[in-house]
């Protein structure tokens, strides 16, 4: 017997009706390079939308056809997010942190027919035209004022396009499954790959960010997403915003300064935000430095790299909440969440230190477990170390074009490539990557633990952990450091010195190297892979 309840597809249309009727004076507001502070209504903004849709119109689309976007976080690209993918097409998001042939390579695999591209990347985009012939044009997300000259082929002014174009549009019937979204892996070995995101997925991923202990989204909320767009989707805020009512605030091209995300903290009355630890650490330098305040702001998710315990403890005196988040670009992405905020009176201070760098919980529609060299499933006792397979309805179940690979090698599940504790409370803590792990005779060392101890120091700015040759122990752990601008007198021993009594005595780096700064790659993350061939010819003292 099924149920008498209506059968209405879920899809991202939903949200452009819902926003527009319910939250359609609710403010976005823009940092873009044509108007430093931009402001306009949600209603405004999909009345924009549906002139962009009829604009696209005689373009001769066909329904899946991917639309490419190289910008940052504003008005015009959350416009470009929901014309292409609620008339049938796909909106594919590109980093243009990637590597020039990466790129390429992106936009040819996915077959983008336009592109959507900030004034900023203008002259990467004209690099890459010659060798990217299927797209047939590129559109400048500007207006005719600010309009760059350019030598790439068939440009288009953004608001030339929709100028004068209709507003009323009839968006068509789709399917929920019907993909609505394509982002590449950052991948540091062989090409990206590409994860397909449907409208059904969407929804529902949007549905889970919101809930209390996630991003707890509501209307009274302010939120200033500074992950970008062109990264899984800001992590759902584009989506869950709108259906929320919470008010939009975009950053632009100002996303890493922290004079500016102080500014729009402030004078909007930010109250959430989202972003990974550099830009937290940027931000805590400019306040630092200048004794400013952020009085609104009351919770930030930190998320796309491991958040070490300073930005955290150094929050805590901001009055500000720090939620870890985990995930992928797989799992669209967000997969756990540390809400452990909201139980703070259960630890003591040592435990909850410890407790609340920890990935989190799965958050309701994720479904987790870590897995032995064999397969067989771990104990959730906070010791047993595995690798983290997951699987959900927005976790992919496979890559775009390309054939069963390893990741999916056991049926329903995705490996996640992370190595895993999960504690018998469901807190889930990434100890590595299966690639980065450290196995020193026999026995596996956290390399994140270990940069955890070290970010904790205050003269470091940075730390990095990497696995490195012994002829003893087969890899000993080598911490590369990064030194605050006033730690410049932090020497080897005093920073091995600090790992006393933090991690066990045979965990401890064998040696410790200074450098001016640590590579990252295209979504911050520390590049280890470049780590490892920077010092692939050095020794440990003693050898």
């Amino acid at each position: 017997m099924h149920g008498l309840m209506m059968d209405m597809p879920l899809l991202i249309t939903s949200i452009i009706q819902h926003a527009e009727r319910v939250n359609g004076d609710q403010e976005i507001v823009s940092v873009t390079r044509d108007n430093p502070r931009h402001r306009y209504t949600y209603r405004e903004a999909f009345v924009r939308t549906r002139q962009l849709a009829n604009a696209m119109g005689p373009w001769g689309l066909q329904r899946g056809d991917r639309i490419g976007t190289l910008a940052w976080n504003d008005y015009r690209h959350l416009e470009t997010y929901y014309a292409s993918a609620c008339s049938g097409f796909v909106c594919h998001t590109i980093n243009p942190r990637l590597f020039p042939e990466q790129l390429v390579y992106i936009i040819n695999h996915a077959e983008d027919r336009y592109v959507f591209i900030d004034p900023d990347f203008v002259p990467l985009a004209e690099k890459l035209a010659p060798e990217c012939p299927g797209v047939e044009g590129w559109v400048v997300l500007t207006n005719a004022e600010h309009m760059p000259q350019t030598t790439l082929p068939n440009a288009i002014c953004y608001e030339t396009l929709i100028h004068g174009a209709s507003s009323d549009f009839e968006w068509p019937e789709l399917d929920e499954r019907d993909a609505c979204a394509l982002c590449y892996t950052s991948g540091t070995t062989g090409n990206p790959k590409g994860v397909l995101y449907s409208h059904r997925s969407t929804m529902l991923h949007a549905y889970a960010t919101m809930m209390p202990d996630a991003m707890g989204l509501s209307a009274s909320d302010v939120v200033l997403p500074i992950v970008p767009m062109f990264h899984v989707n800001a992590w759902g805020n584009p989506y869950s915003c709108p259906m929320a009512g919470s008010k939009l605030v975009f950053p632009g091209n100002k996303m890493g300064d922290g004079e500016t995300l102080s500014a729009l903290i402030k004078e909007e009355q930010v109250t959430m935000s989202a972003g990974v630890p550099t830009v937290w650490l940027a931000l805590l330098a400019h306040l630092k430095a200048t004794g400013k305040q952020v009085e609104s702001l009351k919770r930030i998710v930190v998320g796309g790299a491991a958040c070490p315990l300073a930005i955290a403890e150094e929050f805590d005196r901001y009055g500000v909440v720090t939620r870890v988040g985990w995930g992928m670009t797989e799992m669209s992405p967000l997969g756990s969440i540390n809400a452990s905020d909201s139980e703070r009176g259960r630890f003591s201070e040592e435990e909850y230190r410890k407790r609340r760098l920890k990935a989190g919980r799965a958050i309701f529609g994720v479904e987790m477990k870590i897995v032995g060299d064999d397969g067989e499933e771990l104990p959730w006792d906070g010791k047993a170390y595995g690798s983290l397979k997951v699987r959900g309805p927005w976790i992919c179940s496979g890559y775009y074009k390309r054939d069963a690979d390893g990741a999916h090698a056991e049926a329903g599940w995705f490996e996640t490539g992370d190595v895993a504790t999960i504690d018998p409370d469901g807190y889930m803590a990434i100890t590595d990557r299966t690639k980065d792990v450290i196995k020193s005779g026999g026995e596996w060392i956290s390399s994140i633990e270990l940069e955890n101890v070290a970010m904790s120091h205050p003269k470091v700015a940075e730390a990095a952990v990497i696995g490195h040759y012994h002829p003893k122990w087969s890899e000993r752990p080598l911490l590369i450091v990064v030194r605050k601008g006033d730690g410049q007198d932090l020497s080897a021993a005093e920073m091995l010195a600090w790992f006393e009594g933090k991690v066990a005595t045979w965990w401890k780096p064998d040696a410790v190297e200074f450098v001016d700064e640590l590579p990252h790659g295209a979504t911050g993350k520390i590049h280890k892979v470049s780590l490892r061939e920077q010092f692939k010819d050095y020794s440990f003292p003693g050898q």
